[in-house]
């Protein structure tokens, strides 16, 4: 894995996200506690088996910075024939999808609680992936914090490292800066494809859950940008 282009430099890397660890409640706790060993991935070094964390071989969707989870286990129980990762940094969070899961029954997701691009870069082998999804990840607006943006040159070519030929990258924000940098970024990149017709953004797709703070911006007349990318080939 040493040969990928965006895993050689080991600075201390800008994150996309600042931690804010939000209270956790009784039953986000009690989650965390009793469902992690079901459907956690521990950290590590090592290239997770995810035939043997699934218990079969499927499909892989990465999705990174799930929130709540109230996409992730819709998005995991319509597609039951794909697995699901799931990554998020604010246990809060994880503990509402783990509680979900587990009440619902889904048993097609993990969840890792961990910085998504180390992650991605050193636990995820190569063309492993057959979608890589990221849903309103922080804009970061003001001009000075744009280095924050996960979505970057340096990122893009590790996604397309990972993810397989003809593999889906599926953006999507509500900021129309950050969905103009990321077209930028995209349509430039030799590794993607871009979906759009017209060459910029896609409509919602059906597999992408509307969530409810998308909703209220929507009634604002707030738009939200889909930006879907195949994998080309090399």
């Amino acid at each position: 894995m040493g040969g990928d282009s965006a895993s050689g430099d080991r600075r201390k890397p800008i994150r996309s996200y600042v931690l804010r660890q939000g209270r956790l409640t009784d039953a986000q706790a009690h989650a965390l506690e009793e469902f992690w060993p079901r459907y956690g991935i521990d950290e590590g070094d090592a290239l997770i088996d995810c035939p043997a964390l699934f218990g079969r071989d499927a499909p892989l969707v990465l999705e990174i910075g799930f929130g709540n989870g109230a996409a992730t286990w819709r998005m995991a129980q319509a597609e039951p024939e794909k697995n699901f990762i799931g990554v998020e940094v604010h246990q809060p969070g994880v503990g509402r999808l783990l509680r979900a899961l587990e009440d619902r029954g889904i048993g097609n997701v993990r969840i890792a609680c961990t910085d998504a691009v180390p992650l991605l870069r050193d636990r995820l082998d190569r063309n492993s992936l057959s979608e890589l999804r990221i849903y309103f990840p922080d804009p970061w607006p003001k001009k000075r914090h744009h280095k924050r943006r996960i979505i970057q040159a340096e990122f893009l070519n590790l996604a397309a490292a990972r993810l397989e030929e003809g593999g889906l990258l599926h953006l999507a924000t509500d900021w129309a800066n950050y969905a103009e940098h990321m077209l930028e970024l995209l349509s430039v990149h030799p590794g993607f494809r871009n979906l759009s017709p017209a060459g910029d953004w896609c409509e919602r797709p059906s597999w992408r859950p509307m969530t409810k703070y998308e909703q209220r911006g929507g009634r604002l007349g707030h738009r939200s940008f889909d930006l879907l990318f195949h994998r080309a080939g090399v």
